[in-house]
């Protein structure tokens, strides 16, 4: 019994359960789950296009705002789009205002020495980190070769002349033009500069200048149709209901498993099963930092419950057909018996038996884990065109992604991961007996 037990937990399956759990933990503990916008609340922004765009346009404007709020530094934030003339920006954490003039503007920059247009968004290269000085606020950025010897060209002899710089045609900066820059002699070096009303508000519009210029202009118009602040509150709500639940799924699971097989044994490997599910389920959410929210956790639930139903699909294959093994009662033959048997020379057709008896096991451990395949294709099935539409489209099905993602994974961790474990114990438990 002891060498089989050590020939379990060196099992290669066992192995890579226990590496993937110490990775899972380990992901947990250092970089936490990322909470989405109804666990953790935030702004919920939609963002209404001038007119219908195909798809090419319509992924730059999501590349373009996804770049802007990086740049910005606001975390975790998912913008999609919804059909092909509106965007939904959602952001956990943050306030509405903080990020409502930052996505809702197109970012169309020119720059203008009297009536001649000298410099467009399409010239920076690059765009250098703002500087606050009081109230005054300052952006530098670099442009192309081309562009500053139009620019050179265009303010030779205008010394003191003001530039006018325009964002999407709003003043934001008129520097006068330093006898430097009016010699004729191209510089790639620029800055828009500006005062606020306050340090706070300088900072402020300063970072908002600079976050535009870096991530570029939208190829359309675009207005904020609403704004829209969600509470934590009901996510706090149903993540303790979910808690609490899930601990009576578990106690009643349990309940069930007892009144069924009559052996508390199975109930453990089931149990650890289910939670190693879970644990491995959040830390492949935290690795690639997938936003766990109410669909998300939905899904959690409905992978664990298919994998119990799996876990019960491989008990009673195993089991099937095996009406002389009790495993209510799952002791070995008294020293006595051995020696009787011993006595009569039937040792070695024990030894047959039980390899036979084996042999059987594994072919209805194969038998069941077909079914068990067959269900995780299905399931798998259905949910891909719920993620690939809910994603491409962002459409109505959009909030059902993070459930169909969580389903899938738990799904492919079960099939691949855990089942197989559980699958080895009952092996080793029926075995032995």
């Amino acid at each position: 019994m002891r060498q089989d037990i050590i020939n379990f937990i060196k099992d290669y399956r066992v192995i890579i359960l226990i590496v993937f759990l110490v990775v899972s933990v380990a992901s947990i503990s250092i970089s936490g789950i990322t909470e989405g916008l109804d666990l953790k609340g935030g702004s919920s922004i939609q963002i209404e296009l001038q007119q219908p765009v195909n798809t090419t346009t319509m992924d730059t404007v999501v590349n373009v705002l996804n770049k802007r709020l990086n740049v910005f530094g606001v975390k975790d934030v998912q913008v999609r789009p919804s059909g092909n003339q509106s965007v939904i920006v959602e952001v956990a954490g943050v306030q509405p205002q903080d990020v409502a003039n930052l996505v809702g503007t197109p970012g169309k920059f020119d720059a203008t020495i009297g009536n001649q247009t000298v410099l467009l968004g399409s010239d920076i290269v690059t765009v250098q980190a703002y500087t606050v000085e009081g109230n005054t606020w300052s952006v530098p950025f670099t442009i192309t070769t081309a562009a500053a010897d139009s620019f050179a060209q265009a303010a030779n002899g205008k010394s003191g002349q003001p530039v006018n710089m325009y964002l999407d045609n709003n003043l934001v900066s008129s520097p006068q033009l330093d006898p430097g820059l009016a010699n004729g002699v191209p510089s790639t070096d620029v800055e828009v500069s500006g005062t606020a009303a306050s340090a706070a508000a300088a900072q402020t519009q300063a970072k908002n200048i600079q976050t535009i210029l870096q991530s570029g202009s939208l190829p359309v118009q675009v207005s904020i149709e609403g704004v829209s602040s969600v509470s934590a509150q009901l996510g706090n709500e149903f993540a303790n209901g979910a808690l609490i639940a899930g601990l009576a799924a578990l106690i009643v699971i349990s309940a069930v498993i007892l009144f069924r097989y009559r052996t508390p044994i199975l109930v453990i490997p089931i149990i650890f099963t289910s939670l190693s599910e879970l644990v491995l389920i959040l830390g492949v959410a935290s690795i690639i930092h997938w936003n766990i929210d109410l669909s998300a956790i939905a899904g959690i639930i409905a992978a664990i419950g298919t994998g119990v139903d799996d876990q019960i699909i491989i008990t009673d294959e195993v089991l099937k057909g095996n009406r002389e093994f009790n495993i209510s009662k799952p002791i070995q033959k008294s020293r006595r018996s051995k020696r009787a048997d011993k006595k009569k020379g039937k040792t070695d057709n024990k030894k047959v038996k039980v390899s036979r008896r084996i042999t059987g096991f594994r072919l209805r451990i194969r038998s069941a884990f077909f079914i068990i395949y067959a269900s995780a294709a299905t399931l798998i099935a259905a949910m891909l065109p719920i993620a690939y539409v809910g994603y491409s489209t962002g459409s109505g099905l959009g909030v059902l992604v993070g459930f169909a993602f969580t389903t899938i994974v738990g799904v492919l961790i079960g099939i691949f991961i855990t089942r197989p474990v559980y699958a080895k114990f009952v092996e080793l438990l029926v075995g032995t007996n």
